[in-house]
């Protein structure tokens, strides 16, 4: 028996319409497949409902990866796969396997010889990148900075002085609750001259991305930033 494929489908970034940011032939693709695999199964479900699938949802399996997820069970998730069938791997929002638990599954995939298909769609760390007018040369993600104010501010140096050396846009993310505080020790803690982008909402109606050397950001009031998806660089 033949094995199925792993397509890696993108999902919107927000409350936005399916067809403004993904691709035709990824949304015919998705509703075609009767099974998925997914960070969390009621997000999935709403987001199949949005295509809509060619199935009734109660016939579409679909099976959870997250941080909760045993590493003992992770075969499991090969087994519609392994059946012939193809499967889709989806995230709570944007690309999957992107800083993201499904990458454990694309390797897992890699190892018993089934084919990854990834498919077009919204990332924001390249949509931030791509609108920050900062390199695109050579970048790095550092997913989340440390919690801890005097840890944060340590690290953000440490990025900066990395920036410097390198010629590199660092790329990172916050919850957005703390989105405020992440900004203000930027604010604190890089030197005036270094260029920050704040990337808030993309692809969403309230979409905002400004780039401004820290000076700059220093002398103007801060925007409301909290509780929105934000994706922060500096380049210095």
């Amino acid at each position: 028996m033949s094995k199925g494929r792993l397509y890696l489908i993108p999902v919107p970034l927000g409350q936005t319409a399916v067809t403004l940011v993904l691709p035709q032939p990824v949304i015919a693709r998705a509703q075609a497949l009767g099974h998925f695999v997914a960070e969390n199964a009621r997000s999935a479900r709403a987001f199949l409902k949005a295509l809509p699938a060619t199935l009734p949802l109660q016939q579409i399996e679909i099976a959870e990866l997250n941080k909760h997820t045993a590493t003992s069970t992770l075969p499991q998730l090969l087994a519609p796969l392994l059946a012939g069938h193809d499967v889709g791997l989806i995230s709570e929002a944007g690309c999957p396997a992107v800083a993201d638990p499904g990458a454990t599954l694309v390797a897992l995939a890699h190892q018993a010889a089934i084919e990854v298909v990834p498919m077009v769609g919204p990332s924001s760390i390249l949509l931030a990148l791509m609108a920050s007018g900062l390199t695109g040369q050579g970048f790095a993600f550092h997913g989340y900075l440390p919690s801890d104010p005097r840890e944060r501010e340590r690290r953000l140096r440490e990025l900066e002085n990395e920036s410097r050396q390198a010629q590199r846009t660092q790329i990172f993310i916050e919850t957005p609750y703390r989105n405020r505080q992440m900004l203000e020790s930027m604010l604190k803690a890089c030197a005036p001259e270094t260029r920050l982008c704040v990337a808030s909402d993309l692809t969403l109606a309230s979409e905002r991305i400004t780039t401004r050397p820290v000076s700059a950001w220093r002398r103007q009031p801060l925007p409301e930033i909290n509780r929105r998806p934000t994706v922060f660089l500096l380049q210095a």
